[in-house]
């Protein structure tokens, strides 16, 4: 019996990103489903193959040249070695065109209109096209021809500004959150001009970048400013519209108490034996416990010191109150919920030493017809050069060995 169509079953993308942003983009729409073809440099590659440590290890416990950093973003593909700055590279990305839906591109911006694959060039000849160029400021504005990086479009962005202790620096996000989102906001804008295209024959040009989308991901501080034109300040672990919402310490470490309504917090109050917060007239209601935030969180650490973690997660839990340990990384792949949702998965990868397999973090997205299946580990560099090239464009050993003479593929 053979295996259910996966959603994107059919669609093939002409990966020409690199980094996080594009890579997380079409790592998701690869897991869907799509044939994605990843274009690398010859002799180079997607600069992230090289940040690292730590990096695979291959049988004799030596490193490989596969980092951390690129396997988090780049499974679900093929790789191909294609110099498109030679004339030849070019004529093949166009020739592999012709069997794909989408083309996805994250250099500066008109960098490929030196080499006649900018949008421009290709819209009359593929009209169906969906073509995502991710930048770091955007295809216009004063900013659309500066160099782009995450770190800089978190602190442009405002969300360092509210991120951090009151009294200390700005602090961005743990992890690279506006190359990240902005490529699950063009994942999103892929598969919407996709729909387009099947309903009118009509390709478009996408343009998403991390600035925009990290201001996008303001959300509620942004519009707390917009409506009240207070700016936002950094909180913290605190919220500025819910109290009680932080970290709090207890006996054997620390615990999140998220508090989002009244009948929450008297629940709060009834398990921490705290009758007298539960009565006093400063803390009846959200909107005077986010007033009165000092005076309620001045009392509070004396009940939250009087239990464990265990004691309070599992007692809160219990009666509907939400609580959370705060796990460090480790913790997080030990968690029976996190293992209980098959968070990580192992793929095999022919450099790999040990059992043959590197670990990955899963996709979160859970079908009940559809499951997402794992085709492909993330690829070495121009691994898959030779058999895409046969397959898609049916060309000989012969031709394959001109090609890579003339330094067109690896």
């Amino acid at each position: 019996m053979s295996e259910t169509p996966l959603p994107l079953d059919g669609l093939r993308i002409l990966d020409m990103s690199r980094i996080l942003a594009g890579p997380t983009c079409t790592q998701y729409l690869g897991d869907l489903g799509a044939d994605v073809l990843k274009i690398e440099r010859p002799g180079a590659g997607d600069d992230t193959r090289k940040w690292g440590p730590p990096y695979v290890r291959d049988a004799d416990g030596e490193e490989t040249e596969e980092s951390a950093y690129y396997l988090s973003s780049n499974r679900s593909k093929r790789s191909i070695a294609i110099d498109v700055s030679t004339a030849d590279g070019q004529a093949l990305i166009k020739r592999l065109l012709k069997s794909c839906d989408v083309l996805i591109e994250n250099y500066k911006v008109g960098g490929l209109k030196k080499y006649g694959l900018a949008y421009d060039d290709l819209k009359a000849e593929f009209p169906g096209l969906v073509y995502c160029s991710i930048t770091g400021f955007g295809q216009t504005g004063p900013y659309a021809g500066r160099p782009g990086y995450d770190f800089l479009a978190q602190g442009m962005g405002g969300i360092m500004s509210v991120t951090g202790p009151p009294d200390g620096e700005p602090m961005k996000v743990g992890v690279g959150i506006a190359d990240v989102m902005c490529g699950m906001y063009a994942t999103t804008a892929i598969l919407a001009a996709l729909r387009h295209r099947d309903r009118t024959g009509e390709g478009q040009h996408i343009d998403a970048c991390l600035l925009d989308t990290q201001v996008a991901w303001l959300v509620n501080e942004g519009c707390n400013y917009l409506v009240s034109g207070k700016v936002p300040r950094r909180m913290g672990n605190e919220h500025p519209n819910i109290v009680p919402y932080k970290v709090f310490e207890v006996a054997d470490g620390f615990v999140i108490l998220a508090v989002g309504n009244d009948a929450q917090f008297q629940r709060w109050c009834r398990f921490a034996g705290a009758d007298d917060l539960a009565t006093d007239p400063r803390f009846t209601t959200n909107k005077l416990r986010v007033t009165n935030r000092e005076a309620l969180y001045a009392e509070m650490p004396r009940y939250m010191a009087r239990k464990t973690i265990d004691e309070w997660v599992d007692g809160l839990s219990a009666i509907g109150v939400p609580c959370s340990p705060v796990n460090t990384i480790d913790r997080v792949f030990e968690d029976p919920q996190v293992q209980a949702r098959n968070m990580r998965i192992d793929l095999p990868h022919h450099q790999a030493g040990g059992d043959g397999t590197v670990p990955l973090i899963a996709n979160p997205i859970k079908f009940s017809r559809t499951p997402v299946r794992y085709r492909h580990a993330p690829p070495t560099r121009g691994q898959h050069t030779d058999e895409v090239l046969r397959e898609m464009l049916d060309l000989d050993e012969a031709t394959l060995a001109e090609l890579r003479s003339a330094g067109a593929i690896e």
